[in-house]
């Protein structure tokens, strides 16, 4: 028998399949990923998911792999290089907002040790689950939280951070488990620790 999964990404491309199994609301404490999802998430501003899922690869080797440091240190001449880029967003506004963002990242680090320790204290270092489930069908594309982790980051110098943005990290990141209540993952994702 076929696992029912959430609507969104049933009966589509298997890139979106394989994303919604294995990654979609795992809860992430690696740096590396944070920055990632951060890129993506901005990059996605205005695009479907599955543009940017099919140039995942391509932002990873223009990125210097989310390599946070060596992406703080992009000199105009390398975003030159990166607008002509066909295997990522050719956007210069949200190239130039990786680069900044990246500035930005490093300075969370030093203050509060990680940007996982940083972003987690949002939500109380636990994840959410599913409260829309009992109200609507379909999850919300916003919430207080994520306005709140906009704001925060917009403040500390971040870009494409708005919060609707926000809210598809926390749920990419796991810090809500979005999964339909009668998709499989939705309970594996649960029974999950935070940390």
């Amino acid at each position: 028998m076929k696992k029912k999964i959430c609507a969104w990404a049933a009966n589509t491309y298997s890139d979106y399949i394989n994303y919604h199994n294995e990654e979609w609301g795992v809860p992430v404490h690696e740096d590396k990923i944070h920055f990632e999802f951060l890129t993506l998430e901005g990059a996605q501003a205005g695009l479907s998911w599955r543009t940017i899922l099919n140039k995942r690869r391509g932002y990873r080797d223009a990125f210097a792999d989310f390599d946070v440091h060596l992406v703080s240190k992009f000199e105009s001449s390398h975003l030159d290089s990166l607008v002509k880029n066909s295997n990522i967003v050719r956007n210069r506004l949200k190239i130039v907002s990786v680069i900044e963002n990246a500035k930005a990242f490093i300075q969370i680090q030093k203050e509060f040790g990680s940007f996982d320790s940083y972003v987690w204290s949002f939500v109380n270092y636990q994840p959410i689950h599913g409260a829309w489930h009992a109200k609507k069908r379909i999850p919300p594309t916003q919430t207080n939280i994520s306005l709140q982790l906009s704001n925060e980051l917009k403040k500390r110098g971040f870009k494409f951070v708005g919060s609707t943005i926000m809210y598809s990290y926390m749920q990419a990141i796991g810090m809500v488990n979005d999964h339909s209540p009668e998709c499989y993952r939705y309970l594996q994702i649960k029974s999950l620790k935070a940390s």
